[in-house]
C-alpha cells in the first residue's frame, strides 16, 4: 500500500467523533449538509476516491461501478445491508466491499417489540388524543388494545436479530416461532423455547404477530405477498424492520383498508422513503421514519467499525468485515 493518506470520501454526515477521527486517520472528504448526494456526485468521487463510504440509501450498482477510477479499491458501507451495493461487480473491478454487521442487533430489536407494544396497545391513538388536548379523562371502554403476553409470535429470518427479538418477546410472555432457511441448533432452540415451521404459509396462518427479519434478497422480494398475507389471521399483527421490499406494500395497504388485518408497524417501506399515502390514514397502523437503528450509540460504533476496516485496509490486511461471494 503507498504510505500517503488515503482519500475517503462520505456521501453523508456522520457523528461528530466519527467524522473527527476519519479526518485524523485519512484525507477525508466531508459532507456540509445532510443531504443525500447525487448519482452524478457519487460517480464522481468514486473516480478520484481510495476509498468510499457509502450509506444504506446511495445505490452503488454496475453502472456507477463501471465509472469507477483505477483509485478506488475499496467501498467501506456505513451500514450492515449491502442489497444497495453490486458486490458482484465490484469484486469483478478488484474493489472490496466492508460493512458494519453485529451493531444494531440490539437497537433493532427494542423497536420491534415498541411497534408491537404500539399496535397492540393504541399507544400512537392515545398520543394523538393528548397531543390535541381532548382527553376528557379515564373511561373503562377507551383505547382498549390486547395484552402480549400469550400471543404467538412468528420471526422471518432468525439471524442475529431475530433471536435477540425472541428473547425480548421472552420476557413478555409471548410465544416464539420462527421461519429461517436454517433450522437453529437444538440447544438455541430450546433456550429461545421456540418453534421452528419449515413452512412459511403454515406459520403464518397461526401467528398473533408476525416480525419481518430477514434480509432483502431476489428470493425474499414480496415474500410476504398478497397471497400470504391473506393466511393470516384477520386480528393479526404485522411488523417489519428489516426491508421494506419483503412485503407487498400494495397488498398489505388494501388489507389493512378492509379489516382483513388487525394492524401493522412498519420502519421499512417498499419504495424508500415514499410511503403508500394511504397509509398515514389508519389508526391501526404505526409508521416510522427507518429509525430502527437510530441510536447515538449504535452509529458511533458503526463508524468506528468503517474506520477499523479502512485503517486495516490500509495496512495491508484483510478489512475485518470483507463481504465475501459466500454470504451473499
Amino acid at each position: 500500500m503507498p504510505s500517503e493518506r488515503l482519500s475517503v470520501v462520505v456521501t453523508r454526515r456522520l457523528p461528530e467523533v466519527v467524522e473527527t477521527r476519519l479526518k485524523e486517520l485519512f484525507d477525508a472528504e466531508l459532507r456540509e449538509d445532510d443531504a443525500p448526494m447525487s448519482r452524478d456526485d457519487i460517480g464522481a468521487a468514486m473516480r478520484r476516491a481510495d476509498v468510499l463510504v457509502p450509506t444504506v440509501t446511495d445505490q452503488v450498482d454496475a453502472g456507477l461501478i463501471g465509472q469507477a477510477g483505477d483509485r478506488l479499491k475499496l467501498i467501506a458501507c456505513f451500514g450492515a445491508g449491502i442489497d444497495n451495493i453490486d458486490v458482484a461487480t465490484a469484486r469483478q473491478r478488484g474493489i472490496l466491499v466492508s460493512n458494519t454487521p453485529d451493531v444494531v442487533t440490539d437497537d433493532t430489536a427494542d423497536m420491534v417489540l415498541a411497534l408491537i407494544l404500539s399496535v397492540t396497545r393504541k399507544i400512537p391513538e392515545g398520543l394523538s388524543v393528548m397531543q390535541a388536548g381532548s382527553w376528557q379523562g379515564w373511561a373503562p371502554t377507551a383505547f382498549l388494545g390486547g395484552r402480549v403476553a400469550g400471543r404467538r409470535l412468528g420471526i422471518l429470518g432468525m439471524g442475529r436479530i431475530g433471536q435477540a427479538v425472541a428473547r425480548r418477546a421472552q420476557a413478555f410472555g409471548m410465544q416464539i416461532h420462527y421461519h429461517n432457511r436454517k433450522r437453529l441448533r437444538p440447544e438455541v432452540e430450546e433456550q429461545l423455547e421456540a418453534t421452528y415451521w419449515e413452512s412459511l404459509d403454515q406459520m403464518v396462518s397461526r401467528m398473533d404477530v408476525v416480525s419481518v427479519n430477514c434480509p432483502h434478497t431476489p428470493s425474499t422480494f414480496h415474500l410476504m405477498n398478497a397471497r400470504r398475507l391473506k393466511l393470516m389471521k384477520p386480528d393479526a399483527v404485522i411488523v417489519n424492520t428489516s426491508r421494506g421490499e419483503v412485503i407487498d406494500e400494495n397488498a398489505l395497504t388494501r388489507m389493512l383498508r378492509a379489516g382483513e388485518l388487525g394492524g401493522a408497524g412498519l420502519d421499512v417501506y417498499e419504495h424508500g422513503f415514499k410511503v403508500n399515502p394511504r397509509l398515514r390514514e389508519m389508526p391501526n397502523v404505526v409508521l416510522l421514519p427507518h429509525m430502527g437503528s437510530a441510536t447515538q450509540e449504535g452509529r458511533v460504533e458503526m463508524g468506528e467499525k468503517v474506520i477499523i476496516n479502512i485503517k486495516t485496509y490500509q495496512d495491508g490486511h484483510r478489512p475485518p468485515d470483507l463481504i465475501v461471494p459466500s454470504m451473499l
